[in-house]
């Protein structure tokens, strides 16, 4: 059979990426011809990832509360993923070191892609929440919901990972003493995240055994995490674009969605879930983890915003209040 020049060039790169680590091609077109066809149960582990719930009650509803936390740490690896890629500046380098061909300076446009990647994961996450709003007998997630003690979805280290990536760390501590925090180190800023306050037990006011835990196992990763995204976070990323390409109305509008699917959006579709099953009509049940929930969850209390310079003064003093009064108005 007569090779075409395509597949002969192939071959050449081919025979040149191997030679340059000491390989020869030979041994891996050997490989190919052993290697048995690869098929999807294998290549997406199905078995295995069917078998990672592990119930800890009988009631049949614990499974798709489980299922459904595990889909959501999935979406938030694809975000962490996108925003990796905007953080080294949408140069890809191979594990042989061959440079795959995307540009080393940020571009506006993969910027944008990236970031509209980012949105759709969280609008997916945002739209599915019914099945945690009304997927559930209320009465059967409120007797297991007892044997997950202290655990509680508080503890995503993953999303408090997006939250780092993608804002500078004063933007996440608690609102009352953020200005008296700037300029000062990230490790003591880190001391005062938001999400802190939000897991104070409500008669003591001491922190939760979940908090504790929480911290002791992620803190010193958070921190490493702030430091080495520092100058290039999302907002970094932003501000070291020229003035021209910070103006550019489709990037705007994008980075403004993201703020409003992270920081308004996922947050109270929590709170609808848990007005849903932990309020009762003469107290309000207390979360798995002890979180102080109806404080903790409402946007207007944090004023957690990202990109703070993309949004009005009105806007951030009035931050979360449309999506309530959408929700009063069914929309």
């Amino acid at each position: 059979m007569e090779w075409s020049d395509e597949i002969k060039g192939k071959v050449e790169k081919l025979e040149k990426k191997y030679a340059a680590s000491g390989q020869d091609l030979g041994s891996y077109l050997d490989g190919l011809l052993y290697t048995n066809p690869l098929h999807y149960w294998d290549y997406t582990c199905i078995d295995t990832l069917l078998s990672l719930q592990h119930p800890k009650t009988d009631f049949p509803d614990e499974e798709i509360f489980i299922i459904y936390h595990q889909i959501t740490e999935l979406y938030f690896k694809l975000a962490l993923n996108e925003i990796e890629q905007i953080a080294h500046n949408g140069k890809n380098i191979s594990n042989e070191g061959q440079d795959l061909g995307w540009k080393n300076r940020l571009e506006v446009e993969f910027f944008i892609a990236r970031v509209k990647r980012i949105n759709n994961y969280f609008e997916a996450l945002s739209k599915s929440f019914g099945i945690m709003v009304h997927g559930m007998e209320k009465e059967q997630f409120l007797k297991f919901r007892m044997s997950l003690l202290p655990a509680s979805g508080f503890q995503s280290a993953q999303y408090r990972m997006i939250e780092i990536c993608t804002t500078d760390i004063n933007n996440l501590t608690q609102k009352d003493i953020r200005d008296s925090l700037k300029g000062k180190p990230i490790s003591e800023q880190a001391q005062h995240f938001y999400w802190m306050e939000g897991s104070i037990e409500v008669e003591t006011g001491k922190k939760t055994q979940m908090l504790e835990n929480f911290v002791k196992k992620y803190m010193d990763k958070f921190i490493q995490t702030a430091e080495a995204y520092k100058g290039k976070n999302l907002l970094a990323k932003y501000q070291s674009l020229t003035v021209e390409e910070q103006q550019n109305e489709v990037l705007i509008t994008e980075l403004r969605q993201l703020d409003l699917n992270i920081n308004v959006n996922w947050p109270l579709v929590h709170y609808k879930s848990a007005v849903r099953y932990l309020s009762q009509d003469k107290n309000d049940v207390r979360a798995t983890g002890g979180t102080n929930w109806q404080k903790y969850l409402p946007p207007r209390f944090q004023k957690r915003i990202f990109f703070p310079g993309l949004w009005s003064e009105e806007e951030q003093e009035n931050w979360g209040r449309q999506w309530v009064l959408n929700a009063l108005k069914g929309v």
